[in-house]
């Protein structure tokens, strides 16, 4: 309480103080017989020189904060994309930085060079289309050039992925993140948003979910058809003309949906279970140095936005719509703990994007292995069908002799192309 007391009391004496050499200010000008717009030349002079040191105090702030804080910490790009984003940034950088030297130089040097002198009387200077055409070219110059590097990276981002590259799938909501690996067959099962329950949130396509999406709708306990039409019939609820008209637009809606449930379920192609039955979920997003990933975002409610800052990667996620980007790890968790001097370092996925109360908690977990610890993680990954990774029972005592010597083979010819993943990386970067 004494210290806001304290500052209180700083505060009005300042006030006081500066409006008390305001008021001297104003009787020393009266007694001179001065007007205010009479500028003495030695003032004109102090302020000169006032500019010229601001300059060199406003240069060495701006050095010393760049130095300070302008890698942000972030460490070196983790990704080789990230690798020509960094160099983009940077070229911007030292266009701008150039630019704002060079512009605030002439501002305060030509303040301080030609200040009001005795006897010298301005140049009235109105017009020079040679300096018109000078800051008009210049600038759209470099902006095209600028511009032109970033449309060929941003290309590169978001450009076809190789066919090599493996397809993740990484879901948003409010407020949390969940993805979704493809299997064996490197292709992600399909999805319709009509499927989506409890049970699938994903809203994968199947039989199985059809059909599941089309009972709860018909009798789920809650909102379902059934429970709807028997609110409507009942003589003993009692609602307003708003309520029911309410319930029964309700009512039409899902009706509508159940039809079109129905008419999927009939035209639905049984060969679509099996490229979702291999995939499979994690709260985590695992990657393997070197191998190129291609990533699909959806979100189930509001607009989110993926943001890898080790990457330097970003994607809005968009409801009723599925974006895509790319990219290779360059580093391991380990690698980048080492280059970053911090044992505690880890990778993470956030949203950048302000999407409701809880935004600030809305990350995930991202880990970068080599070829042996993303092997281990992802054979040990159970798919939506239930079964291994390679397709088999989970249990291996039902598996036969042959089924556990072709698991094998598959383990090992995994293993190698992982180890030559990471390998052909390493030598690139020799």
């Amino acid at each position: 309480m004494i210290n806001k007391l304290v500052i209180l009391i700083v505060i009005v004496l300042g006030v006081i103080g500066v409006a008390q050499l305001v008021r001297l200010n104003e009787l020393s000008r009266k007694h001179s017989g001065r007007k205010e717009e009479d500028i003495p030349n030695r003032d004109n002079k102090l302020n000169a020189n006032l500019m010229l040191a601001f300059m060199i105090f406003f240069y060495a702030g701006f050095i010393w904060l760049m130095l300070k804080f302008g890698w942000t910490g972030r460490g070196p790009a983790a990704s080789t994309h990230g690798v020509g984003t960094d160099w983009l940034l940077n070229l911007n950088f030292v266009i701008i930085i150039a630019v704002f030297f060079l512009t605030n130089t002439l501002l305060f040097v030509f303040a301080w060079k030609y200040v009001k002198r005795p006897g010298v009387k301005a140049v009235f200077f109105a017009h020079s289309n040679k300096l018109e055409a000078i800051w008009t070219v210049i600038p759209a110059l470099v902006l095209a050039v600028i511009i032109i590097l970033g449309l060929r990276t941003w290309n590169d981002i978001t450009d076809e992925s190789a066919p090599e590259a493996e397809r993740v799938e990484v879901f948003s909501w409010q407020f949390a993140w969940k993805a979704r690996y493809s299997g064996m067959d490197n292709t992600l099962g399909a999805y319709d948003y009509k499927l989506t329950t409890a049970e699938n949130e994903f809203a994968l396509v199947s039989q199985a979910n059809i059909d599941a999406a089309r009972d709860s709708m018909d009798y789920g306990q809650i909102g379902s058809i059934k429970v709807l039409e028997e609110t409507l019939n009942d003589p003993n609820v009692i609602m307003s003309v708003e309520e029911r008209e309410k319930l029964t637009n309700e009512l039409g809606v899902k009706q509508r949906l159940h039809r079109l449930l129905t008419q999927m379920g009939i035209t639905h192609n049984d060969s679509l279970d099996a490229l979702a039955a291999n995939d499979f979920f994690a709260d985590t997003l695992v990657l393997l140095k070197g191998q190129n990933y291609e990533f699909t975002f959806r979100s189930k409610d509001v607009i989110h936005s993926a943001y890898f800052p080790h990457f330097r990667a970003q994607m809005n996620t968009v409801p009723g719509m599925e974006t895509r980007m790319k990219f290779q790890p360059i580093y391991t968790t380990e690698e980048m703990r080492d280059e970053m001097n911090d044992e505690e370092f880890e990778y993470i996925l956030m949203c950048n994007k302000i999407c409701g109360g809880s935004h600030y908690n809305m990350k995930m977990p991202v880990r970068v292995m080599n070829a042996e610890q993303y092997y281990n993680w992802k054979v040990n990954k159970t798919t939506y069908n239930g079964k291994t990774y390679f397709g088999y029972d989970a249990d291996p005592a039902n598996l036969s002799a042959a089924e556990k010597a072709e698991q094998m083979k598959k383990r090992e010819a995994l293993l190698e192309s992982y180890k030559a993943i990471e390998a052909s990386l390493d030598t690139e970067e020799k």
